[in-house]
């Protein structure tokens, strides 16, 4: 077995790279998405969501930075182009960004799609022993987990 400059297994490790680069390809469209809401949602709750939608999109920039400087880590290039996060994105643009009820739906779908692939890559790094994208990924998930709580509580769901 032949291991990187963190002393786990390349082969494992870039498998690892891989999924991380799906999930910043995620990220980065669900940041789009929600500055388009931050910026044109209207209504009622506008005060309300634009505060909210202006702290996700915050978060999700450190977040998209932190996974692909984890595919650094680990010793891959991550990839920078939308054209190529477009093509493998499971979480899709959004067209309705001003209608406060929709942006939120989206947010939960989005939540959804994020939690499945970081528990995927939770359960890889734990048997690969990379602890550090094993606590990344636990942080990313109790945090993501609470939002999921806070919005449906939003929507009364």
């Amino acid at each position: 077995m032949t291991t990187n400059r963190i002393g786990l297994d390349s082969q494992r490790s870039k498998e690892l790279a891989n999924l991380l680069g799906d999930l910043l390809a995620n990220y980065s469209t669900f940041y789009q998405n929600v500055r388009g809401y931050h910026w044109n949602i209207k209504g009622e709750k506008f005060f309300e969501l634009h505060l909210k939608f202006e702290e996700l999109y915050n978060d999700l920039f450190l977040k998209i930075d932190e996974v692909a400087e984890r595919i650094l880590t680990l010793g891959h290039a991550p990839n920078h182009q939308f054209s190529e996060y477009f093509k493998q994105s499971e979480i899709s643009e959004s067209n309705e960004v001003s209608n406060g009820i929709k942006c939120v739906e989206d947010i939960l779908n989005a939540f959804e799609v994020l939690l499945k692939k970081q528990r995927h890559i939770l359960d890889l790094s734990g048997e690969i022993n990379d602890e550090g994208t094993n606590a990344q990924m636990s942080d990313y998930i109790r945090e993501q987990e609470k939002l999921v709580w806070m919005y449906s509580a939003f929507l009364n769901r």
